[in-house]
């Protein structure tokens, strides 16, 4: 009932409802791309562990994340129902692989020069819009990924920093910091259709049981005369929509050199773009995109920033 009900995700990105709360005028998310798992090893510099002034392995996931460009903003304003969309302002030029998402307006119509940057006046929020860059990475893909992320700071700030940024690239030192900490959002692996003791964790029956073993004995109660929606039944498994809190940045590295092995990350390739060793595993398979976003309940992490001793490639 924990995940119920188990409804498969539209899309490989997933959709980002919250944003954190951030006074200072920058992004607030940033889509980077899983490449694999590794190890380093670290001084443990945490008072209270048992291992206090030892060298320890940590695991971690690599996430590569190439600059993106800003394609734009739109303005939100509030209304008697909500908040709801006042204008999309897009910038004056866009990469040519943005076709393969929507269809890339025409610079010399009229008709496409509706709002501008400085003819939206009322609005309460302002979120860029932007978009990767697979082709400089590994992943076998040519269409980007395009979302909204929500900047920090006032209306007016947020106003003037989307105008600054149109049309540029972002970094990924521009959203994050080494030592802090990021809410990881993605698509878990797809396991296609399956029954019910991999799909609920039901036990298997004895080896005397009645047609099958890897199955239910009942499919409920006489009365209600019905079959329960809380019945454990086979189905499709996988390729949901999940967020993995307060994971904590242990490196943020621009040389991809340090990180892959001889040969490529295995069934990823070499990193070739800024790189981020996140504390732990990260769900998804590789060459999976997945959404950072500044913590929305940042807690339980140590603010000195570990010193790496090694990375295993």
């Amino acid at each position: 009932m924990q995940y119920w009900p188990r409804k498969r995700s539209l899309h490989t990105v997933a959709r980002i409802r919250s944003w954190a709360v951030e006074p200072k005028v920058k992004p607030l998310g940033f889509i980077g791309y899983k490449a694999g798992m590794t190890h380093v090893m670290i001084n443990d510099a945490r008072a209270k562990s048992m291992t206090k002034g030892e060298r320890i392995a940590v695991p971690t996931t690599i996430i590569e994340c190439p600059p993106m460009i800003v394609g734009g903003a739109v303005f939100y304003g509030r209304s008697g129902t909500g908040i709801r969309k006042v204008a999309t302002v897009l910038a004056p030029k866009l990469h040519k692989e943005l076709s393969r998402v929507f269809p890339l307006p025409k610079t010399d119509s009229a008709k496409t020069k509706t709002h501008t940057f400085d003819s939206v006046k009322e609005f309460s929020d302002v979120r860029l819009l932007v978009y990767t860059q697979p082709a400089l990475t590994a992943v076998d893909a040519k269409r980007p990924k395009f979302m909204e992320v929500a900047i920090g700071g006032s209306a007016a700030e947020k106003l003037t920093y989307a105008k600054e940024v149109a049309g540029k690239e972002l970094k990924v030192e521009d959203v994050f910091e080494v030592g802090t900490l990021a809410d990881i959002h993605g698509i878990t692996k797809g396991k296609g259709f399956q029954g019910t003791v991999k799909r609920y964790g039901v036990p298997i029956r004895q080896h005397k049981a009645e047609k099958t073993k890897r199955g239910i004995a009942t499919l409920g109660s006489w009365s209600p005369k019905r079959v329960e929606f809380t019945v454990p039944q086979a189905g499709k498994m996988g390729f949901h929509s999940r967020t993995d809190y307060n994971k904590h940045i242990l490196k943020i590295g621009s040389d991809g050199a340090a990180v892959t092995p001889a040969g490529g990350v295995p069934h990823y390739g070499i990193i070739k773009q800024s790189y981020l060793l996140v504390k732990g595993s990260v769900f998804g398979p590789q060459k999976r995109a997945v959404m950072l976003t500044r913590p929305i309940r940042a807690k339980g992490f140590t603010k000195e920033v570990p010193e790496i001793v090694h990375i295993s490639h």
